[in-house]
């Protein structure tokens, strides 16, 4: 895939995930969250940060599953890979904070992994479906 395909699979991608990214956050997490871990929450959202973590992760989601089913022409390998994708992500931020923090939530963990490969299943299979029908 050359790097010019690559871009626009990205531009597609980037706002595909932060539709359903957004009804998570704003519907469900936002209580969750505050309620699990309101203790360790920031008062400011560091913008600059969130921002940096948006854009390299929507780019590992390209490079590691979106780009993956469009060369092999497979919706399910867009879904399969996604999810994987999400599970090792956040299961890298949360099993860390899981063995670091002193009162760290379980049940966050476990959300937060269902969640990470909900949203990047969903995400690279629709990405793949716009994807491969303009391009």
């Amino acid at each position: 895939m050359t790097l010019t395909r690559s871009l626009l699979v990205y531009a597609i991608t980037l706002p595909v995930f932060f539709a359903i990214d957004l009804v998570w956050l704003s519907l469900v997490a936002k209580n969750f969250y505050r309620q699990h871990i309101g203790h360790l929450l920031a008062p400011q959202v560091d913008w600059a940060a969130a921002v940096l973590f948006y854009l390299l992760f929507i780019g590992g989601l390209v490079f590691f599953a979106v780009r993956p089913a469009l060369e092999a022409g497979s919706a399910t390998r867009g879904l399969a890979y996604g999810a994987l994708f999400g599970l090792l992500t956040y299961a890298t931020y949360d099993l860390t904070n899981q063995a670091t923090m002193r009162d760290w939530p379980v049940i966050v963990t476990v959300v937060d992994l269902a969640w990470g490969s909900v949203l990047s299943a969903t995400v690279a299979y629709l990405s793949y479906q716009i994807s491969s029908r303009v391009l």
